[in-house]
């Protein structure tokens, strides 16, 4: 018979404790309020966006010619659906927090708000419309991965199975939503996206075409990272603030230019770790491994640690070589 545990006569003392903890600290409860983006709702509208720009590789497969576009007219209401819901939820769930009684409704439409409803409806088509540059950007990044990696078989092992390609194209979805101001919905898509498969974008970043992150687990790029076209990365690469700054109140500033410039073809080894707002890797460039950097580079700069000093003993301790 299996065992069971009862809480019994303890129930309603540890509810009672637990309930007066949320009220004791607002950071880390969302009560009395109606607005909230769904994180599960969010998750699956990134899993169909995978299905719509890879199509017979995520979600349906045997697709063909003849039912792809049937594929497509009954996939895309789904997601604007879904995606409409999320951003409308993003919209009112920011105006609540900034103190407006009704996002909603009439409320804010009386302080010449555009209503949270038609922005929405803005937004979730504005994003649709660029469904097709978004893949064409994809293409690219799926060909340098293949152009990058002489273990790639074919484009099809790379859609299937390369983490920083799946980072990356999550982090193209999250992008476009960051431009056009979406609140707290980027952050989710790209935070499921590093817990998934290591690697870790903010949606602030900007990357240009032809990207690639090989081995992919570890990589960091901060909020104001601009990347150029055509850019390597690997494994456990940091493209990080040099510091935060503060106001005299100690209260760090936000939205300064915190995080590196990276020019065209730069190729960036793992764990290199280059910081700063200021510092720019200049055009054709090679960063060795474990460099850390703080200061920008010119073009077509090699940037490597001296050899380290080796010693190599047999195990007998007889014979030493350096």
């Amino acid at each position: 018979m299996p065992r069971k545990f009862q809480i019994g006569d303890q129930l309603p003392v540890l509810v009672d404790r637990i309930v007066e903890s949320y009220y004791a600290d607002d950071r880390t409860r969302h009560l009395d309020r109606v607005h909230l983006p769904s994180r599960r709702e969010t998750i699956e509208i990134v899993q169909m966006l995978l299905e719509l720009v890879y199509p017979g590789y995520y979600g349906r497969q045997n697709l063909t010619r003849h039912n792809v576009r049937f594929h497509v007219g009954e996939l895309l209401p789904k997601i604007a659906e879904k995606l409409y819901e999320q951003i409308f939820q993003a919209l009112c769930w920011a105006r609540e927090f900034e103190g407006c009684p009704q996002p909603d409704g009439p409320a804010c439409e009386s302080t010449q708000l555009t209503s949270c409803d038609r922005l929405a409806r803005e937004r979730t088509m504005r994003f649709l419309e660029r469904i097709p540059e978004i893949r064409e950007m994809l293409a690219a990044d799926v060909q340098a991965a293949y152009d990058g990696d002489p273990a790639a078989v074919n484009c099809d092992e790379i859609i299937m199975a390369y983490p920083g390609v799946l980072a990356v194209t999550v982090y193209r979805f999250a992008h476009e939503l960051h431009v056009m101001e979406v609140p707290l919905i980027p952050r989710i898509m790209t935070e499921w996206a590093h817990a998934v498969t290591g690697v870790d974008i903010h949606p602030g970043a900007r990357i240009g075409r032809s990207f690639f992150i090989d081995h992919a687990t570890g990589v960091v790029i901060g909020e104001t990272t601009e990347i150029g076209d055509h850019v390597k990365l690997y494994q456990g690469v940091t493209l990080g603030a040099l510091s935060f700054p503060k106001d005299e109140r100690g209260r760090l500033i936000r939205g300064q230019k915190r995080h590196p410039t990276v020019r065209d073809g730069v190729t960036i080894y793992a764990n290199a770790t280059v910081l700063g707002g200021q510092t720019v890797l200049g055009r054709g460039s090679v960063i060795g491994a474990s460099v850390f950097l703080t200061t920008s580079t010119p073009e077509q700069a090699s940037v490597r640690l001296k050899d380290p000093d080796l010693q190599v003993a047999t195990r007998d301790g007889a014979k030493t070589a350096s």
